[in-house]
């Protein structure tokens, strides 16, 4: 047995590896970029039952050796060791999915051919064994040639197994053993049936109630009707469910800034923490309620398998402008922020696809403007009902969304048309099987993206309103004057007024937009804190903005 010094994670996407990296390493990751390219690196330190250490890599999901994207690029030249500043994995740990064998074992297959140390990790078995598969192990093993161990990642089922696999993994015993891989696609999938047949032992009818509900909901006239409906429903929920936790930090802050009254005695320390830090931050926290309700839709979709469905629902309508379905998921991603939705796009293979899907990106309306929609809907549109069950503030955010959509379709209609004219890309996705979410993993998820709220809120969004109070609170006003007249921020918003107001805006809110540069949230903090210190708290109530 030679020395391990670095592993890799290898396989298709959707095969369960990231759930496997978690748990061979737990929390010892670290996540980067791979040199020259926007690819996440993805490492963290496996300790093998020795205790050697070794570094483990989750590299990105590939279908083929044939990239047709910058992650399968990636995952190619880092297997084969042809990526400048990375070493050449000592093992490689194959992941199958277990419920969708025949299809992995495609590019098991590619894999196998460099005749490296290799392990395969036989995952999610339990969803298989749900669907009604009974697998062999030993049976894929003796046709693949190499360890094959039962694996459930989430449960932490057979990681201690592999684990001592990979510690023992060797090279192919010779290289005639494993001429047969070298084989064509059509040769290579008819392999695959075959080596698939032959270790499930034994399947039953579950398959046909999922495809029965994939015949509904992929159904093109009934399917868009269904996606729409859920889109609709969840910013209802984002209003409705929202409103007694905003209603409860809201009434909190309103707490805390009293007895912060109540206890110091007046001056600008008391001025600081009541008009600008409570009145300007917390005008923003009380959105968290929103952004996680939103977020928490979104992770649900993406667990149960829904959201591969909606993108293949949407191929047809993105195909009108140019797109395809790929794009889809990207752009609802861009939902949340629309960093990580083009992030998201180095998984779409066509570069002029890839383009026009960055550079709409941003139009989509991401989180940071939520709390902004939320300050405008709340304060000039009724809280009433226009039907069973559907809210006039619910309706009117849902048509902002879909106005920010149809605006990014009629930008990548012109951009396909011009700068990145070309033939339209075909699509294909494997579509996951449905799962019930898990409130843990949905937990886990919403967690660093309220964090990220959080953080924006304590950082970005707390300097730039305390800037904007010392702006608004000095010189001080004389009798009879009103502060915002008298501070250096009334210089500003008397400078930028007259550029504003033929649209509508006053002073405070053309004032409001000179912090929010630096984050779309900034708007609401400034206006609140504008507000606090010119004396019309009373006003905005009246409205329903504090």
């Amino acid at each position: 047995m030679s020395r391990k010094h670095t592993a890799a994670l290898v396989g298709n996407p959707n095969s369960g590896k990231s759930a496997l990296f978690n748990a061979l390493t737990g929390a010892r990751q670290k996540i980067a970029n791979y040199a020259g390219v926007t690819v996440e690196r993805k490492a963290g330190r496996l300790t093998l039952p020795s205790g050697e250490p070794v570094e483990l890599l989750d590299l990105p999901g590939a279908y083929s050796f044939d990239a047709a994207s910058p992650d399968e690029a990636v995952t190619r030249d880092v297997v084969k060791g042809t990526f400048e500043g990375e070493v050449v994995p000592d093992v490689l740990v194959l992941v199958l999915d277990a419920a969708n064998l025949e299809q992995h074992l495609v590019f098991a297959q590619e894999v196998l051919e460099l005749g490296r140390p290799t392990v395969v990790a036989l995952n999610m078995v339990d969803l298989a064994e749900r669907d009604g598969l009974t697998l062999d192990p030993e049976a894929l093993s003796e046709a693949l040639g190499v360890p094959v161990i039962p694996t459930v990642a989430v449960r932490r089922r057979g990681i201690a197994e592999l684990n001592a696999a990979i510690a023992e993994a060797e090279t192919h015993a010779d290289e005639e053993a494993h001429t047969r891989w070298h084989l064509t696609l059509p040769e290579r999938r008819l392999s695959a049936k075959h080596m698939a047949r032959a270790a499930i032992l034994s399947r039953s009818a579950r398959h046909t109630i999922e495809n029965g509900v994939d015949r509904i909901l992929l159904n093109p006239w009934i399917g868009p009707v269904i996606l729409f409906g859920l889109l609709f429903v969840i910013f209802q929920a984002v209003f409705a469910w929202a409103t007694p936790f905003a209603d409860a930090l809201e009434g909190g802050i309103g707490v805390l800034s009293a007895g912060v009254t109540d206890v110091m005695a007046p001056g600008i320390l008391r001025d600081f923490l009541t008009e600008g830090v409570l009145a300007g931050v917390g005008s923003v926290v009380v959105f968290l309620p929103q952004i996680v309700i939103l977020f928490a839709f979104i992770l649900v979709m993406e667990a149960s398998g829904y959201m591969a469905r909606a993108a293949f629902l949407m191929d047809r309508l993105m195909a009108g402008v140019g797109l395809s379905g790929k794009s889809f998921i990207p752009l609802l991603s861009s939902f949340a922020c629309a960093i990580p939705g083009i992030m998201a796009t180095r998984s779409i293979a066509d570069p002029k696809d890839r383009l026009t899907t960055i550079l709409i990106a941003p139009l989509m309306t991401c989180s940071a403007r939520l709390p902004v929609y939320a300050v405008i809907i709340a304060a000039v549109i009724p809280e009433t009902t226009v039907g069973p069950g559907v809210g006039l503030q619910g309706l009117v955010l849902f048509a902002l969304y879909v106005a920010g959509i149809v605006g990014a379709m009629i930008v990548a209609l012109v951009l396909r048309s011009t700068v990145t004219k070309g033939a339209a890309s075909g699509f294909i996705m494997e579509l996951p099987r449905y799962q019930l979410p898990r409130i843990k993993d949905l937990a886990i998820g919403l967690w660093p993206r309220a964090w990220v709220f959080l953080r924006r809120a304590g950082t970005i969004i707390f300097v730039a309103t305390i800037a904007l109070w010392v702006l608004l609170s000095f010189p001080k006003a004389g009798d009879g004057e009103s502060q915002l007249d008298a501070s250096y921020a009334g210089v500003v918003a008397d400078t930028i007024h007259p550029v504003l107001e033929p649209v509508g805006f006053n002073r405070e809110m053309s004032l409001a937009l000179v912090p929010a540069i630096a984050a779309r949230e900034v708007a609401v903090s400034a206006l609140a804190t504008t507000y606090a210190i010119d004396g019309e708290d009373e006003d905005l109530a009246a409205q329903g903005v504090t």
